[in-house]
């Protein structure tokens, strides 16, 4: 039996967070995966967490966990300000990583470490969504044109995220200079979920607007201002004659997500709600096509937060054992880096933006 991939969890925590709700589930459902390390900001909240995940070994310094010669794959779950080093530490030495989305805070640090990883590393970025079995199989129906070329496409991505008020933990996300913020995430994250389906942007038109400037953080009273927006409208077209249209909603933990495409011949739908996010859901596929459903996921026990993780994962032990390179990666990050610099000039000038 071939063994496990052994993985250093960064950002580990064993009450909340990311790592604690998605990457902690998603790897024990998974046989090819054994978790052998985790990280935390102090030696304490390390161990706590190696205890409860039951995790091999507890790290109070996330560089030296990536660079443990006893790990094979290095899962960066911190805050975005965080990412740069742990990941040019962990492919410098010839670690796999699978970094949460976004990869930086900027383009800059996003080409820097695309262009750290060597041939024998693979560098996941962690876009769940597009592993979410609806918008896979959604992607295959339209590459082998089963609903015709597609015509025109409309998505409401809500998010409870970005509302009137913020936990302590959640205060980072208001700064835009975090590059953790509505635009990157919820957007981001839709983003890519409509180019993988109807393909790349090739111009944009966009507004984004903070329609709440001031938010309070709860537990203390304190007020922090907003400098990054909470309401996102995008107007797309794209290279193969598509036009979209994309509303991210923040503090909106209500409404279901909604992605309806029309093509010449017949129609899809992916739908899913969960206030975290589209991303986060288990999504549904409906179709004009006959016989077609939504395809079984890898861990039918695993319902959202980790349900859309352990696709990626899956996919991405599949990649290291093949030598292929199937999951969406530091390039592709780059990409969707670039896409939404287009869209923030668009909603700063007034003016269309053509995209290579």
């Amino acid at each position: 039996m071939t063994k496990p991939i052994r993985v250093g969890l960064v950002g580990a925590n064993a009450s909340r967070a990311w790592a604690h709700d998605a990457h902690v589930p998603a790897l024990a459902a998974l046989p090819e995966f054994a978790l052998a390390a985790v990280s935390a900001r102090t030696p304490a909240l390390a161990e706590e967490a190696r205890s409860a995940f039951a995790a091999g070994r507890a790290f109070g310094d996330s560089l030296a966990l990536a660079r443990d010669p006893d790990i094979d794959l290095v899962a960066v779950t911190v805050k975005v300000p965080e990412h740069r080093a742990i990941v040019l530490a962990a492919l410098a030495a010839g670690k796999h990583v699978y970094c949460e989305w976004p990869l930086g805070r900027d383009l800059a640090e996003a080409q820097e470490m695309a262009a750290a990883v060597t041939p024998a590393s693979h560098a996941a970025i962690g876009l769940q969504a597009l592993s979410a079995p609806a918008v896979r199989r959604a992607a295959k129906l339209v590459a082998r044109g089963a609903i015709g070329a597609p015509k025109r496409l409309r998505v409401l991505s809500p998010t409870a995220g970005w509302a009137a008020q913020a936990p302590p933990h959640y205060a980072y996300l208001q700064d835009r200079r975090n590059g953790a913020t509505l635009e990157t995430i919820a957007g981001g994250h839709t983003l890519a979920a409509i180019e993988a389906v109807v393909g790349a942007y090739a111009e944009v038109d966009a507004r984004t607007s903070i329609l709440r400037p001031m938010v309070r953080i709860t537990g203390s009273g304190e007020e922090v201002v907003r400098t990054c927006a909470d309401h996102m409208l995008v107007l797309g077209a794209h290279a193969g004659g598509c036009v979209s249209t994309l509303e991210v909603t923040g503090g909106d933990g209500r409404t279901p997500f909604l992605f309806e495409l029309t093509g010449e011949a017949g129609w899809l739908r992916i739908t899913g709600a969960h206030p975290g996010g589209f991303q986060v859901a288990n999504l549904s596929l409906e179709t004009s096509v006959a016989g077609v459903e939504t395809p079984a996921p890898v861990a039918p026990g695993l319902k959202g937060a980790p349900a859309n993780v352990a696709e990626a994962y899956a996919r991405l032990a599949a990649d290291i054992a093949s030598g292929k390179r199937t999951l969406p990666d530091f390039d592709a990050a780059v990409r969707l880096t670039r896409l939404l610099d287009a869209i923030e000039a668009a909603a700063r000038t007034g003016k269309r933006q053509s995209l290579p």
